[in-house]
């Protein structure tokens, strides 16, 4: 019962395709693969907003949404409703074409990223050997798509926001990537799919998750900052900051274009917070092996509630970042911390158990309080005075 439970979304698949003549079956197979990720990430985008806004609300101390529908269940329908049906303004200047195209460039890259992750048992799109390849060359679009959008408005604070945005997406790419080095090193794979399967082992019934390993741990963390970072969240919001560059690229846009871009900051967010499962949490996996009889697809989501829950918390509790301090922590922290932490978990494969937690959890830690320390002793902290018109 369990197994037919944990694949029950294969097997539906299987018999559907099966109602079709063999000559299309092919691409029933490939459309039937395709339709419930494009179904079910828009799905969760609307339930999130609802999440979000009412988790915000009790962190402020504050009513979320509570008019439409139940305990203002139906607000993300409301929504939706009222993108589609405001009106279309569009700058005069504008370059039309590349205009409307932006927002569309923006979601085709990190949906085709969804297509090489697993999400369950015998549950990926396209498992292919070079997955995490694929993933982090279809993810760098969305770098294009900001600065279409922000030069075709002929705004100057379209482009200021979509030059911002660039820099802080390219400066906390490179961290995102290094931190993913690690995994791919002690998994000897590029495919998302085996880094699972290699996690799926279990000692005295817990998993061998890479996030319990020193390496692990800390990749985990460098990975979910830069994944913050790139996903414009809190604290580094900064490209849609309202009291420094209004609201950034998209400053132009409205209607449904203005939704296209919230739902792909939104994409963005669930697509490289299951890679972060995918690499450091196990995957569909079980922390322990009692657990397994709870379906594999389900602790995915388990996993993805965790961390969107996570992102919200940071969000309310956090404030925003200057740019200085974001481009220094990237650059002078981040960076290097990411490069100390492939040196530690190459000396987790060739130092011996047990000495390979200690000298690997040493050199992380060795090389956070320098790189912390240091920065500190740089850092020019002043008195800060406010003065008032008179």
């Amino acid at each position: 019962m369990a197994e037919t439970l944990d694949q029950i979304f294969v097997l539906i698949k299987q018999k559907l395709v099966l109602l079709f003549p063999v000559e299309v079956q092919p691409l029933v197979s490939v459309l039937l693969t395709i339709i419930p990720i494009i179904a079910v990430f828009p799905l969760l985008f609307a339930a999130t907003t609802i999440l979000e806004r009412k988790g915000l609300g009790r962190i402020q101390n504050r009513y979320g949404p509570n008019r439409v529908g139940p305990y203002g269940a139906f607000q993300p329908i409301a929504d939706g409703l009222k993108t589609l049906w405001k009106e279309n303004v569009q700058p005069r200047a504008a370059e039309k074409f590349v205009y409307f195209l932006a927002p569309v460039v923006l979601i085709i890259p990190i949906l085709l990223a969804y297509s090489v992750l697993p999400y369950g048992r015998n549950m990926v799109a396209l498992d292919i050997d070079a997955g995490l390849l694929f993933f982090f060359a279809a993810g760098a679009g969305t770098e294009l798509a900001v600065f279409m959008a922000g030069w075709a408005s002929r705004n100057k604070y379209s482009l200021l926001g979509a030059m911002r945005a660039i820099a802080q997406m390219l400066s906390y790419e490179i961290p995102l990537i290094l931190s993913a080095v690690p995994v791919i090193m002690l998994s000897g794979t590029l495919s998302p799919n085996k880094i699972v399967q290699l996690q799926d082992t279990y000692t005295y019934g817990v998993a061998h998750w890479n996030l319990f390993t020193p390496w692990g741990a800390a990749g985990f963390v460098l990975f979910l900052i830069a994944a913050a970072a790139e996903s414009n969240r809190s604290p580094f919001d900064l490209p849609e900051g309202e009291s420094e560059i209004i609201a950034g690229y998209y400053i132009e846009y409205s209607g449904f274009k203005f939704a296209l871009f919230f739902l792909g900051e939104y994409l963005g967010l669930f697509v490289v917070c299951s890679l972060g499962i995918t690499l450091f949490l196990g995957g569909w996996t079980a922390p322990f092996d009692l657990l397994n009889i709870i379906p594999s697809w389900m602790w995915f989501f388990a996993k993805l509630l965790s961390l969107i829950c996570f992102f919200i918390w940071v969000r309310g509790t956090l404030p925003r970042v200057r740019m200085d301090q974001l481009m220094n922590f990237a650059w002078k922290f981040m960076l290097p911390l990411s490069l100390i932490n492939i040196v530690a978990a190459a000396s987790w494969k060739f130092v011996l158990f047990p000495f390979n937690w200690l000298v690997s959890a040493a050199i992380i830690l060795t090389g956070y309080f320098a790189l912390g320390f240091g920065l500190m002793k740089t850092a020019n902290y002043k008195k800060r005075t406010y003065k008032f018109a008179t």
